[in-house]
């Protein structure tokens, strides 16, 4: 368990980092939504979290 904190913790100071505060959301959405097995919010947080990397790459 101890190892899956310390994953969980690195994965979102590097979506905070990279992508701020909409990633941290979206990586928060995803989360809670698979914990509490509600598709339409691990869906939400999929489709942020696929936004935002793909919008550089869309953009040009």
């Amino acid at each position: 368990m101890p190892a899956y904190a310390l994953l969980s913790a690195v994965l979102e100071q590097t979506v905070q980092w990279k992508y701020g505060t909409t990633g941290t959301i979206g990586l928060l959405l995803l989360t809670v939504g698979i914990k509490a097995r509600r598709p339409a919010v691990t869906s939400a947080g999929a489709v942020i979290l696929a936004f935002l990397v793909t919008g550089p790459a869309v953009s040009s």
